[in-house]
């Protein structure tokens, strides 16, 4: 991803096709470590092709892939069969155990 990353900075810095020494001159810079076959193998996959162009075909790509969210809400939907609750129910109102009474039953308190 990092070699990804420098190969787009060297793009955006006006270098249309920036070699391997240049990539590896951006992540040395940040102290990152270059892999020359990562480096290679990016360099030949774009090869001759826009940099638009090869971020729009990935943008399609991952319209396609789910994120999970979507799927969720679908399913929540299903379950609510698309009613609203009802908001007339009343609410039930849990008892409190009044935690003094605990402690004497101890024989002990935890703040004494």
């Amino acid at each position: 991803m990092k070699i990804i990353a420098a190969y787009l900075l060297a793009v955006l810095g006006g270098n249309p096709s920036p070699s391997a020494e240049d990539l590896k001159h951006i992540l040395s810079s940040v102290g990152a470590e270059a892999d020359d076959e990562m480096i290679a193998l990016l360099l030949a996959q774009v090869k001759d092709k826009d940099i638009t162009e090869l971020i729009a075909a990935g943008r399609e790509k991952l319209a396609t892939v789910p994120s999970g969210g979507a799927a969720i809400a679908v399913a929540a939907s299903a379950d609510s069969g698309g009613a609203a609750p009802a908001a007339d129910e009343p609410k039930k109102e849990e008892k409190v155990e009044d935690n003094e009474e605990s402690d004497d039953e101890m024989c002990f308190s935890l703040f004494d």
